[in-house]
């Protein structure tokens, strides 16, 4: 049986009569658009994470932009963020016509370092963007202190962290703003695109829901100030509202492919060795990927095909040195740990209904692969 970092199929299997329910639901509502699915998912959005204020959207980097926008972002503006992400959320400071300004990433974990950020701001920053990376948050509290000392805005990108714990507070709960998204792969994903920002600013929520909605109040076809076509759907997010109940399990689900990859593979590492995932103090990671790191992963992945095992790498180009963002004047070497862990890096497979004997095989063969080296 061929093996890959996703696969939603067995999953479905075991949801899909739910997963129907919800198709029919909406179809039989009399309303496709911001309905009642829409609205009930909100509100449990909003609570799960113990927020005021949830809106939805269409896409996660939509997410990014709106939140962005409703947080005063825009043209000549800098937002501090890393290059050690997925470039949607690059493309979506540029999307808010703002300048992104990276920092390096820590060599252990990953993570935005924090200790770099200060260094970074200038009479233009506007706002910080820290990226939850993998299933668990940056650190939080230096990046507070720096948005207090500075008038700066906090937008958190919890794509990849839905209910990741930070000293036991919930990802996407410690900023002015939080963007989510709902992509299938995602800890909780819909059954296609779909994403959220959560807030407990009232006036940024106001600014959310005019700027997914053209920018209108209310009355239709009266456009306050411009925005955009940005609502989330009607059937994503009455699926979504099923799944949400689940979320704490699929997590629970992930944190024990994880255990088992760390015991299997633990005699591996060392120097020059596998490198598992190192979980930061204070978080509760949730796995989104499991990002391992090897001087020579080029030749593991290789020869992982031959076991018909297929793996991803999350991510192989940082953002700074894609020719979209080659404007942005960053040479290289100028971040020199995003760079260094973008040539070791790779993801094995990961999702909540990974079967046992799967990942038995994966830990298998890459015992035999990494050992042979």
């Amino acid at each position: 049986m061929s093996t890959h970092v996703w696969d939603y199929l067995p999953e479905y299997k075991r949801e899909r009569k739910d997963i129907l329910e919800a198709v029919e639901r909406v179809f039989e509502s009399g309303q496709l658009v911001l309905g009642e699915s829409v609205q009930g998912f909100e509100r449990e959005f909003a609570l799960y994470h113990g927020v005021p204020h949830c809106v939805g959207v269409d896409n996660g980097t939509n997410a990014v932009k709106l939140g962005l926008e409703a947080l005063g972002v825009g043209a000549g503006d800098e937002v501090i963020t890393v290059s050690n992400t997925a470039a949607p959320t690059v493309v979506a400071i540029d999307g808010a016509r703002a300048t992104p300004v990276f920092v390096d990433v820590r060599e252990d974990d990953f993570l935005m370092d924090t200790s770099q950020v200060a260094a970074a701001i200038t009479p233009r920053t506007k706002a910080l963007l820290p990226v939850h990376l993998y299933g668990q948050c940056v650190e939080m509290a230096p990046l507070r202190r720096l948005a207090a000392e500075h008038g700066l805005a906090v937008l958190e990108d919890c794509a990849q962290a839905h209910g990741a714990r930070h000293h036991g507070r919930l990802a996407g709960t410690m900023g002015d703003a939080a963007a989510f998204s709902f992509y299938p792969t995602k800890v909780l994903g819909a059954y296609g695109d779909g994403g959220a920002v959560i807030t407990s600013g009232d006036a940024v929520e106001g600014d959310l829901r005019r700027l997914r909605y053209y920018g209108m109040e209310e009355v239709y076809y009266v456009v306050r100030t411009p925005g955009h076509n940005s609502r989330l759907d009607e059937v994503q997010a009455e699926i979504l509202r099923r799944k949400l109940a689940r979320l704490d399990d699929y997590i629970a689900d992930r944190q024990a492919v994880a255990e088992r990859y760390a015991e299997g593979l633990a005699d591996l590492t060392g120097d020059g060795g596998l490198v598992l995932p190192s979980v930061a103090p204070g978080n509760d990671h949730v796995y989104y990927v499991y990002v391992v790191r090897h001087p020579r992963r080029e030749q593991i992945i290789e020869r992982l095909k031959a076991h018909d095992i297929h793996l991803n790498i999350s991510y192989p180009w940082p953002v700074h040195t894609m020719t979209g963002f080659a404007h942005l004047g960053y040479a290289k070497g100028s971040l020199p740990v995003t760079e260094r862990l973008a040539g070791e890096i790779f993801s094995l497979p990961m999702y909540p209904s990974l079967p046992r004997g799967l990942q038995d095989k994966v830990i298998g063969a890459l015992r035999d692969v990494v050992t042979s080296l």
